[in-house]
């Protein structure tokens, strides 16, 4: 992580003082990017964008579908080295637009299968910059949500660069 992101594991946006614990069910990503709030959320909204960067370092989105809506359905798949399926999905609870995403997160397989999360997103812009803040809750317990500190860096990772590649005019 460099300067321009903040992870903590343990509130998020819900209005709470930022320097407040979370508790031990909650993630919290914070990413500065270099790029205009309006960009940064259409890299959400774009089914054809988030294949780029919808996977953890090392693995590689293979499918992203979903209806951005409020009520939506999403559903995404990643291979990892091995060549495993890493199967997710959810459904859009809130979407404003520039402002916040949220959506609900359960992997089909593994130590966390058919567990459901909350994920919220939301976008603010600070002088001249987005703040993303990424945060995702209940975990069922802080050996679960510290799993996802590494995965969910390294996809943020993979979408800060997509985004300031385009907000730099990469036109691909």
């Amino acid at each position: 992580m460099d300067a321009r992101t903040e992870a903590r594991s343990g509130a998020a946006e819900r209005g709470r003082d930022p320097g407040m614990p979370l508790r031990d069910d909650e993630l919290l990503i914070v990413r500065a990017f270099d790029a205009p709030v309006a960009l940064v959320f259409r890299m959400w909204e774009d089914a054809s964008h988030r294949t780029h960067w919808w996977a953890p370092k090392g693995c590689r989105c293979t499918h992203f579908s979903h209806e951005f809506r409020q009520g939506g359905a999403w559903r995404a798949c990643f291979l990892i080295g091995t060549g495993d399926e890493n199967w997710q999905s959810g459904v859009y609870r809130e979407i404003g637009r520039d402002r916040r995403i949220v959506f609900t997160f359960v992997w089909d397989g593994g130590p966390s299968a058919a567990i459901e999360t909350t994920v919220t997103i939301t976008f603010a812009e600070a002088h001249g910059r987005t703040i993303q803040t990424f945060h995702q809750t209940p975990f069922a317990n802080p050996e679960r949500r510290d799993s996802h500190i590494t995965g969910w860096s390294g996809l943020l990772d993979r979408q800060q660069a997509y985004v300031e590649a385009k907000s730099q005019g990469d036109a691909s």
